[in-house]
């Protein structure tokens, strides 16, 4: 059987390919817990990985302590490389225990569009069942469009009280003109 598309490596757009001797490699990704060590990697990928006006100070969202206390609920994604591809910091709330929070997620941009932003999201919401939990949820920027985009993909409802650009958000949320959109899906 042939099929017009790709395999492993990158082909022209129109090649064939001929699946009854073409082999296909999966890109090998290592899921793992997160470690004090691996702090300076994940903080220092950020202002890259998002490239808009505030990268530069969103790592303080990130200190250390969550890579601390908040280990056993999230989660580093390596590539076959040992390179950081992806993570997903997230906990169970000790106020509310029905809810799990998903509290700074990051993909390489090389990696989205792959599934693995999913991948990280089904894994938590997995944990977040086993623990009890009946709801996840999350914040973004009012200005992170594609954030907004992929919650809505995952079936979180939009919540807020002011209207950003046709989105529901918090005014100073967290903090002065620190606008937020937050999230909610039931699992």
């Amino acid at each position: 059987m042939q099929l017009r598309g790709t395999t492993g490596a990158r082909r022209g757009r129109d090649s064939l390919v001929d699946m009854t001797t073409s082999t296909f490699a999966a890109p090998v990704l290592n899921f793992r817990r997160p470690t004090v060590a691996d702090h300076l990697g994940i903080t220092t990928s950020i202002p890259g990985w998002w490239g808009t006006p505030n990268s530069a100070t969103l790592p303080l969202l990130l200190p250390r302590l969550f890579l601390q206390h908040f280990a056993d609920t999230s989660t580093i994604v390596e590539d076959e490389g040992g390179e950081l591809a992806g993570f997903l910091i997230g906990f169970r709330s000790q106020s509310q225990p029905e809810t799990g929070y998903i509290h700074f997620v990051g993909v390489r941009p090389d990696q989205r569009g792959t599934g693995l932003g999913r991948m990280l999201y089904e894994k938590f919401f997995a944990e977040m069942r086993a623990l009890g939990c009946t709801r996840v949820d999350a914040a973004t920027s009012v200005l992170n469009t594609g954030s907004q985009e992929f919650h809505r993909a995952m079936g979180f409802a939009f919540e807020g009280g002011t209207e950003f650009s046709g989105v529901p958000g918090w005014v100073d949320y967290d903090g002065p003109e620190q606008h937020r959109v937050s999230f909610s899906r039931a699992l």
